[in-house]
């Protein structure tokens, strides 16, 4: 029973202490709705000083009530430590009595104590919160959160995520409202600018002045005024029907004015009305860039011509206008004749081609000859006047066209000229003196070939070695063998006594090796009494391998009788005709060589009669003909020094090399400031824009072409005076290209070249080439530079005196 009473009282007290607080929150919300009741009677009493004492009494009350809420709480907490004390003797009764009950009930009884616990512990941390802390504990708590905010936070994917996403949103919520601040700013902006718009140009009107000053009248004066208008108008009215004009009231011209106003208008001319130098005005020239002022440049051009043009017209009798018809036809004729004659060599046929022509066909194949009347080179196979039976032959074998070495070397031969060819191996100098031989060959009966069989061949080939020897025997067999010319190799390494036997058979070619064949000729296997065509290929080489002696003893074994004449009857084409087509024609020599070393010219002079010279492929052959000029230069003062270059006076054509495609526009439009009539060339350019230029180049519009290395190959421009290389060439092939645009077709040329210190690779290669100019002089700057001396890559080794000993 007891303890029934104890959980009953406990509970009650409970429930009371809940019904206090909650009379003492309903207190607390009926004294500020009061007082907030309060302070809306005094706004609307509206007396300052009766809320002045009202906040003094309110004040006071305040005070009082806190003072009287401080002692009803320390009575409660005297009653509640009382009370506290009261439940502690209690529990301490009742856990010795709970030791003699149920577990049961001693489960629920400390389930009901847990309870109340709690309850308490509520009620103490509620008042804790109400007691205001303690300097201490303010910096202890202070320093426990500056202690777990320095400590790192690690987030997880989707906290980072979310962080990211509000980041975001708040800069785009920060972008719109910068942009909504500015178009309000712009707005606010063009309203003010609009409204000062329009009042000065209120301002500014005289209407709205007097609209302003009439509003600012009384009313009875905008009746006045507006009568007053009424009339004035009916005046204007009466003197415009009956005299004719209206008078308009003068501009009052103020004194401090500079500039000076007529007064009177110039609608009062009436001059205009009869005179015709007044009805049609002639324009008036304005001279300079403007030309006629404030009209359109091309529109003033197209009337000037149109007028000049009529009044010339006008002027010209039916005879002066016949004659003029006969000269344009005339002219017009001239100018088809010229283009016509102007067309590129693959247009024309052979007949049509002028000198200049052919000089630019060898210059396309690298083609360079010497020696007196040579003839002109061979285009096709088709144009050619060999035999069909060697072009079926040719056809079949499946050359196409000819090598540039062929080109020249045939036509010479079939002359019965003697011939000295330069050119690499492997250009295809076999069938350019095989050709010519079976022309002859063929041009015999063959009644007389087998009459002669036992005098030797017709023709003698010599090579240095027996692999050469070899292969000029295929390349003979295969074009002599369908026209039944028998072709025989005397060479080492096979038995001689098997060679003999097929010489005694008889041959019309022998290919032969120099030590073999004299071996051969001294042991009677070989005579020579008939052989009229003699080849020596890869004489250099031959000489150099040392069988300058063989060749020698070889030649002396050959007949005296049909060696030609040393005068001009060796260079007469139509005599050497004659004679080629002749049994006993004179002896022709043939010498292909890729150098011309003393010992092979001593042997060509001694054998050969006035030759003919071909150069295939040397590349240093086309620029003899030009000028090398080299200045010593720094980047600063190329500009300079082209400019000085060109005020001494220019023929154009000329050519200005760059490197870079920049740069020649750049250097083009500063010639054109200058006065100069520049165009460029580069392949940042479209074809169009690149054939407009070139057409402008040849066609004398432009003077100078401004060009980077796309220039440099293949472009032939007639009669190129001066090539300047304002920035020098890559390489040396490069140079020499550029050089070659001028000397061409057998004229000479100049070429100026600006050298840095950049440059310094090619001043071995440029200076090797300036000395073997005939026509050129290298610069001492050039020729002593220490890059000038050695080729390089080259390790330069001092001698034993120029070493320094130091003891």
């Amino acid at each position: 029973m007891d303890e029934d009473t104890g959980l009953r009282s406990h509970r009650r007290d409970r429930k009371e202490r809940k019904e206090k607080e909650r009379r003492d929150r309903d207190r607390d919300r009926d004294r500020d709705r009061g007082d907030r009741d309060r302070e809306r009677d005094r706004g609307d009493r509206g007396d300052r000083g009766d809320r002045d004492k009202d906040r003094d009494h309110y004040r006071e009350r305040e005070k009082d009530r806190a003072s009287e809420r401080d002692r009803d709480y320390d009575r409660d907490r005297e009653r509640n430590r009382d009370r506290e004390k009261g439940r502690d003797r209690d529990r301490e009764k009742d856990r010795g009595e709970k030791r003699k009950r149920s577990p049961d009930r001693a489960k629920e009884e400390l389930k009901v104590e847990e309870d109340d616990e709690k309850d308490r512990a509520n009620e103490k941390e509620k008042k804790i919160k109400k007691e205001p802390l303690s300097l201490e504990e303010m910096v202890a708590r202070k320093r426990a959160e500056e202690e777990a905010l320095s400590r790192p936070k690690f987030l997880s994917k989707a906290e980072r995520a979310a962080e990211a996403l509000k980041r975001r949103q708040e800069e785009v919520e920060e972008m719109r409202k910068r942009q909504d601040d500015e178009r309000k700013s712009r707005e606010q902006m063009y309203q003010e600018g609009r409204r000062e718009l329009e009042q000065a140009l209120r301002q500014e009107d005289p209407r709205e002045r007097d609209r302003h000053r009439r509003d600012r009248e009384p009313r009875e004066n905008k009746e006045d005024l507006e009568l007053e208008k009424k009339k004035q108008l009916e005046r204007d009215a009466v003197n415009e029907r009956y005299l004719g004009i209206v008078k308009k009231k003068k501009k009052v011209r103020r004194l401090n004015d500079r500039k000076f106003v007529f007064d009177w208008d110039a609608g009062e001319d009436t001059s205009v009305d009869y005179n015709e130098l007044y009805i049609n005005k002639h324009l008036v020239h304005f001279f300079g860039r403007g030309h006629f002022g404030g009209l359109d440049l091309k529109e003033q051009k197209k009337v000037q011509s149109k007028f000049y043009g009529n009044y010339i017209e006008h002027r010209r009798t039916q005879a002066d206008k016949d004659q003029e018809i006969i000269r344009m036809k005339k002219e017009q004729k001239k100018e088809d004749k010229k283009r016509w004659d102007d067309r590129h060599w693959s247009e024309k046929v052979p007949e049509q081609m002028t000198e200049r022509d052919w000089r630019i066909f060898r210059e396309d194949y690298n083609i360079a000859i010497k020696g007196g009347r040579i003839p002109n080179p061979i285009r096709k196979w088709s144009e050619s006047n060999i035999k069909k039976e060697i072009l079926d032959i040719i056809s079949s074998v499946g050359y196409t066209d000819p090598t540039p070495i062929q080109r020249q070397a045939i036509p010479i031969g079939l002359q019965n000229r003697d011939i000295i060819g330069v050119a690499e191996t492997g250009s295809g100098k076999t069938l350019a003196f095989l050709i010519p031989l079976l022309e002859w060959i063929q041009s015999l009966p063959k009644i007389a070939r087998l009459e002669d069989a036992d005098q030797g061949p017709y023709a003698l080939v010599m090579a240095p070695t027996r692999e050469l020897a070899q292969q000029i025997e295929e390349e003979t067999t295969k074009f002599g063998g369908p026209l039944g010319i028998r072709t025989v190799a005397v060479i080492g390494g096979l038995s001689r006594e098997e060679q003999g036997m097929k010489l005694r058979m008889g041959c019309e070619i022998v290919i032969a090796t120099p030590g073999r064949l004299v071996d051969v000729l001294e042991n009677r296997y070989l005579v020579l009494n008939q052989c009229t065509y003699v080849v020596f290929d890869e004489a250099d080489k031959m000489i150099d391998m040392g069988f300058e002696p063989d060749v020698q003893k070889i030649l002396k074994f050959m007949p005296v009788t049909n060696e030609k004449p040393d005068n001009d009857d060796a260079e007469d084409e139509d005599k050497l005709l004659q004679n080629f087509l002749s049994k006993h024609k004179y002896r022709q020599t043939v010498m292909f060589t890729a150098t011309m070393p003393p010992a092979v010219e001593r042997m060509a002079r001694q054998y050969l009669r006035r030759p003919a010279y071909v150069y295939i492929g040397s590349v240093g052959k086309p620029v003899e003909r030009v000028e090398q000029i080299v200045y010593m230069v720094s980047e600063q003062e190329k500009r300079k020094k082209l400019l000085d270059i060109l005020k001494r006076g220019i023929t154009p054509p000329v050519l200005i090399f760059v490197n870079q495609k920049k740069g020649a526009d750049v250097l083009a439009r500063g010639l054109e400031k200058l006065g100069y009539n520049a165009t460029t060339l580069h392949g940042g350019k479209g074809q169009e824009q690149r054939e407009h230029a070139l057409a402008n180049l040849k066609s004398g519009a432009k003077d100078i072409l401004v060009a980077t290395d796309v220039a440099g190959r293949g472009i032939d421009i007639k009669d190129v005076s001066l090539v300047i290389n304002y920035d020098m060439a890559k390489n040396i092939e490069d140079y020499t290209h550029r050089i070659g645009r001028t000397g061409r077709a057998g004229k000479h040329g100049k070429a100026i070249s600006f050298l840095t210190k950049d440059d310094s690779h090619l001043f071995y290669d440029l200076k090797q080439l300036i000395l073997t100019s005939p026509v050129s002089t290298c610069p001492p700057e050039l020729a002593n530079h220490s890059e000038a001396q050695h080729k390089p890559g080259t390790v330069m080794t001092k001698k034993r005196r120029e070493e320094k000993i130091f003891a």
